[in-house]
């Protein structure tokens, strides 16, 4: 037998020792049927089609009923589903063998956990907030589920719904009752019913009683999903099963030199903890390199751009131009994005298309509309210039477009924005003006007139101590067959005139604004967002909520978001001439 196979089985036999390790398998479907994303299809009892763009829930406090009717609770237990990202499994593991009767979970946090520093968790923790997207940031806690998607009635114009289902009463305990076989590793596979959660015992129509709720006190939407939620999940199925022994495999970091130094990453104490590459660590000698790169006009054909030709830093790395300008004079076709806090972002570019930082790095290079340059060229190049600094950076004075990744990826990882006077304000530092103080807590509030709640809406997709939640939305500006967004990689529908989310930090010095470069002021934008939302199929849920138009902001509002925007800058990211 393979020595392999032999370790495998010294693990298996090791954890089996510790306890069986069961499996929860989470079935998302509408009706009998599996769910179908973005499909205009399913009904509700008042009659009304609906189509769901995100089910996205936090399940935890997992629990399995004995034999004698008391309760094995299994601490710290706490899963993240979502039916988007098809993140759908969980392990319970180091459960005592044994026979048990019913399976205990609740939808939601407790209240410890619920008010507990969202900063603290691993990068890969189902409760780190860039990981779920489901925090809410300023205001405090957790949403516990988020269902939003599209729905039309008889003749009504096609809308958008938005179910922010939160706070701690609103807890939720599910038991399912069966036969749990630990007598061995096992399966559990549970079905969650969008359907049946809004058609059950109190069923909910749109039309009737809402398209959003944020889960106020005494919300009657928010009490029928509490109603309902216990019934929409089911025990299909418990099986044996022997899952994959597997362990994390042991990253080496690349080409590291024989003496180096490792690089202070700075952050703010608010943000989440972020996923750094293990295969290229922060090393001050890489990243000095990296910024020597950056600046480097030998990356372009003709030797007359740099990266910071079109990423100065003096506008937040953002291109202050609608298109950059490349060699001989060609432009582009999409405005230059900013480059800061790239350490919590998984891919790249307006459209996503790059899955790290050192590919989009070399992407550039080689666009005819940009750098025109071959990879060939640039080694040939950079080897009779900078092949020393190259040899302090790496394990060998050896340069590869591999290296010159590495490198730019190592300098964009440190270029962290995070003491803005915002930041500054809620150290304790300072302090905003009246009108700063009201913009955020307009930005900060739901617009819910069926609650009486007038807020702008804005923490939706820009929320969270990074000011966006790294998302492809359609914000509601016309969509062009010249430029589908992620549509042209993803090639799904649901994507059509779907853009990467900005950070709204440092937008006050980042114009112009969109991926287009469309809007010059920080006021056409908010007028966009009052007055011009277009109104499409893939129209993002939290704008489609709204009436025809967007959200009719009264200009006094507007200025406060403007005065509010103007906080979030850091002096180390602008011109402040």
């Amino acid at each position: 037998m393979p020595v392999a196979r032999l370790i495998g089985l010294g693990l298996l036999l090791a954890l089996h020792a510790q306890g069986m390790t069961l499996e929860v398998k989470m079935d998302h479907r509408a009706g009998a049927a599996p769910l179908l994303l973005d499909s205009l299809r399913y009904t509700t009892a008042a009659g009304e089609i609906f189509a769901v763009t995100r089910a996205s829930y936090l399940l935890s406090g997992f629990a399995l009923q004995r034999q004698d009717g008391s309760w094995l609770e299994l601490p710290g237990t706490t899963a993240w589903m979502d039916a988007v990202k098809r993140r759908t499994r969980m392990l319970l593991p180091q459960v005592p063998a044994g026979r048990y009767t019913a399976l205990r979970f609740h939808l939601g946090l407790d209240a410890a956990t619920n008010a507990a520093n969202p900063a603290q968790y691993p990068p890969d923790h189902p409760l780190n907030p860039n990981v779920n997207g489901l925090h809410w940031s300023w205001q405090g806690g957790y949403i516990f589920l988020a269902l939003e998607g599209n729905w039309r009635g008889g003749s009504a114009t096609p809308g958008g719904f938005s179910y922010h289902f939160a706070r701690d009463a609103n807890r939720t305990a599910v038991m399912l009752k069966g036969d749990f076989d630990l007598t061995g590793d096992a399966t559990a596979v549970i079905g969650f019913d969008v359907a049946a959660l809004l058609n059950g015992a109190k069923p909910l129509s749109f039309a009737k009683d809402g398209v959003s709720t944020h889960s106020q006190p005494g919300d009657p939407i928010a009490a029928a999903l509490v109603a309902n939620l216990p019934g929409a999940f089911t025990l299909d199925a418990v099986t044996s099963s022997v899952p994959e022994i597997s362990r994390p495999s042991t990253v080496k970091p690349l080409y590291l030199p024989a003496k180096f130094t490792p690089y202070r990453f700075v952050m703010s104490g608010t943000f989440p903890i972020p996923p750094l590459p293990r295969d290229n660590p922060l090393i001050e000698e890489r990243v000095a390199l990296g910024e020597r790169l950056f600046n480097d006009t030998a990356l372009s054909r003709d030797g007359t751009l740099s990266c910071a030709s079109c990423h100065p830093r003096e506008t937040a790395f953002a291109d202050p131009r609608k298109f950059s300008v490349g060699v001989a004079g060609r432009t582009g076709t999409r405005q230059g994005m900013p480059l800061f806090n790239l350490a919590w972002k998984t891919s790249f570019f307006w459209d996503g298309r790059a899955p790290s930082l050192r590919e989009q790095a070399l992407i550039p290079i080689q666009d005819h509309l940009e750098m025109d340059e071959t990879l060939d060229n640039v080694v040939k190049k950079l080897s009779k210039t900078s092949s020393e600094h190259f040899a302090r950076a790496f394990d060998s004075a050896e340069v590869t477009p591999e290296r010159i990744g590495l490198a730019l990826e190592n300098f964009l990882l440190t270029q962290t924005s995070h003491d803005s006077k915002f930041d500054r304000a809620m150290r304790g530092e300072g302090k905003l003006s009246a009108e700063e103080q009201r913009g955020f807590e307009l930005f900060m509030m739901e617009r819910e007139p069926r609650m009486g709640s007038l807020g702008a809406d804005c923490f939706h997709c820009h929320g969270g101590a990074l000011f966006t939640d790294h998302q492809f939305r359609n914000n509601g500006l016309a969509i062009t067959e010249a430029d589908l967004g992620r549509f042209k990689v993803t090639k799904a529908a649901i994507d059509r005139g779907t853009f990467a989310t900005p950070s709204l930090r440092n937008v006050a010095v980042t114009a112009p604004y969109m991926h287009d470069g469309r809007f010059t002021t920080l006021e056409q934008v908010l007028d966009h967002y009052s007055e011009g939302v277009q109104r499409t199929d893939t129209l993002d849920p939290n704008l489609a909520k709204h009436p025809d138009g967007g959200l009719h902001l009264t200009a006094a509002d507007k200025q406060a978001l403007m005065a509010f925007l103007r906080t979030l800058t850091d002096r180390r990211f602008a011109d402040e001439r």
